[in-house]
């Protein structure tokens, strides 16, 4: 889809930024028993424990493996063990305890496929909101993500990571309370525990008697957005939802009569895109209009004819939606809000690059993320070094899966792609306008070797679906890129930065500033325009959450 049709862009003016003054407001957890007369709040421990109340939360031994959010579980023993080695602050301790309690020694940031969305989300929260990082505990963190294995629940790598994670997690939220624009009675010290019915859960956000969650959406109004839209969905579920389209290889022509265009404008009427008070079977610009808008918000050129892809999308019903309205803004838990300062936001499943500044949004385009087996990881961190006319150092599984077999076959590839070996027995492709990476990559440090890229290959940015890589991010407009993030050293004239990406000579610049950049995944949520936009679930993630979620996912 061409860049100029995709302004409908992802909502990022109220995501996280390193080293300010922030807002956060971590949610009200998803089980029942967090909501009954047991529960209890790392800020109302605190402060229990200042009045002299220091009694610690029963365990709820109500958690099981049947109902719990995660499916594996601790040995007390060993939490005992960790606290008297490693935790010698009583608050902390308690917290703690109070922590594991609820959960029924549940894990909290580990299930036994590996690490949790939860645990991603207070990785990157925590960067971007401290100077204080353990490097060590980063770092096995990453290695669990690059090796992508289940785990045991009796591994002591694993339980010492969970339970330094949550030692980190208590200390970062009494941290937060001394900070005077945190409101501490919205502090919530729990990641999901139980699962729900998914429309008792609904249901229980929209309640008026949430405050919890009324506090929350004051605060954050893409929230706040998606909960007037699971209002929306919500009402529409229990009034029937609507009717599945079945496919067809009718062609529509406007102006003419099908009697399949009577299911489009009802499931159109349905979600508000069509409005006209019209029951014809009739093609109407009308309808051409509803439908030009419905594709637009859920990732489909905008060109109004009825494909495939849009009856699909159309069909995908009501619970499905409101499921992945919940999912979203589970996900939003862990964003603080603030607007200040420059910020590159990339949006997995859109396909597209977002950068803020502040309140204002500067610029949107389209990306190439990575395909099947080799997906794009969830991250952030900071965009450093820019390298123009880059040598492509092609990693060991790439040049192992692919480069080599294509030598067998041709044993002139090397020279007919610009390749060459290099000392060690790798290879690497020369700058040039074929080099995989095109003109200029921009760095970001990572264990995952996945960076923002330029690139050749031009015609997949119109496609709708772009994940092709190998896990890099591919980004529309290089260009534009490196004179914003030099636009403070006026040296790099926009002159010198073509010369400098045409020169094939491998140049690095190091930025004055660094510039935070967040990879996330998002399938639902409320774009600038203040339209509900849905996307699909390319690497089943959504799928993934609601088992752990819902009683009865779907």
């Amino acid at each position: 889809m061409p860049f100029s049709r995709r302004r409908h862009a992802f909502c990022i003016y109220l995501f996280m930024i390193k080293k300010i003054v922030y807002i956060f407001v971590v949610s009200l957890v998803l089980c029942t028993s967090c909501k009954s007369s047991k529960s209890r709040r790392i800020w109302q421990r605190n402060h229990s424990a200042q009045a002299g109340e220091s009694a610690p939360s029963p365990r709820d031994y109500s958690i099981t493996k049947d109902n719990a959010y995660n499916d594996i579980f601790l040995d007390s023993l060993a939490f005992e063990k960790f606290i008297a080695a490693n935790v010698p602050n009583d608050s902390i301790t308690e917290n703690m305890r109070d922590f594991y309690n609820m959960r029924n020694f549940q894990f909290a940031w580990f299930d036994s496929k590996g690490l949790t969305e939860q645990a991603l989300g207070f990785r990157s929260l925590y960067k971007y909101s401290t100077d204080s990082v353990n490097k060590q505990l980063d770092q096995r963190l990453d290695a669990l993500l690059i090796r992508d294995n289940s785990v045991s629940a009796t591994d002591p790598s694993i339980v010492k990571i969970e339970f330094q994670l949550t030692r980190r997690f208590v200390q970062f939220l009494l941290d937060a309370q001394n900070d005077k624009n945190i409101h501490a009675h919205n502090l919530e010290t729990f990641v999901p525990i139980k699962k729900q019915s998914m429309m008792e859960l609904a249901d229980s956000i929209l309640s008026n008697k949430n405050k919890d969650i009324d506090n929350y959406a004051s605060v954050n109004p893409l929230y706040s957005g998606l909960k007037d839209e699971l209002e929306k969905y919500v009402a529409i579920a229990k009034k029937g939802g609507w009717d599945t389209i079945s496919i067809t290889k009718t062609k529509f022509v406007l102006g003419k009569n099908f009697p399949e265009l009577l299911k489009y404008k009802r499931r159109l009427a349905a979600t508000g895109e069509f409005t006209a008070q019209d029951t014809t079977s009739t093609f109407t610009p009308e309808l051409e209009a509803a439908i030009k808008e419905y594709q637009e918000t859920h990732g489909i050129t905008p060109d109004g004819k009825i494909t495939t892809p849009l009856t699909k999308s159309l069909s995908v019903t009501v619970n499905k939606r409101i499921q992945q309205l919940l999912i979203n803004m589970e996900r939003m838990h862990w964003l603080p809000v603030k607007r200040e300062g420059k910020l590159v936001m990339v949006n997995i499943p859109e396909f597209m690059l977002h950068v803020s500044d502040g309140n204002s949004h500067v610029q949107h385009m389209p990306v190439v993320v990575g395909k099947e087996g080799h997906t794009t990881v969830m991250f952030s961190d900071d965009i450093e070094q820019i390298v123009f006319s880059p040598y492509w150092n092609i990693p060991p599984s790439i040049a192992r899966d692919e480069i080599m077999p294509a030598i067998q076959k041709n044993p002139n590839y090397l020279s007919q792609h610009n390749m060459e070996t290099v000392s060690g027995g790798g290879i690497r492709q020369r700058p040039g306008p074929d080099n995989s990476l095109g003109r200029v990559k921009f760095l970001f440090p990572n264990s995952f070797n996945i960076y923002l890229h330029d690139t050749p290959s031009k015609s997949l940015f119109e496609k709708d679906r772009r994940s092709y890589s190998h896990g890099c991010i591919r980004i529309a407009d290089p260009v534009w890129m490196a004179n914003y993030l030099l636009e403070n050293s006026p040296e790099w004239t926009p002159e010198r930065i073509e010369e400098a990406m045409n020169s094939g000579v491998e140049k690095t610049v190091r930025l004055k500033n660094s510039v935070p950049v967040i990879i996330t995944y998002y399938t639902a949520w409320i774009d600038e325009n203040k339209k509900m936009n849905f996307r699909e679930d390319i690497y089943g993630n959504d799928s993934a959450v609601a088992a752990k979620m819902f009683s009865n996912s779907l």
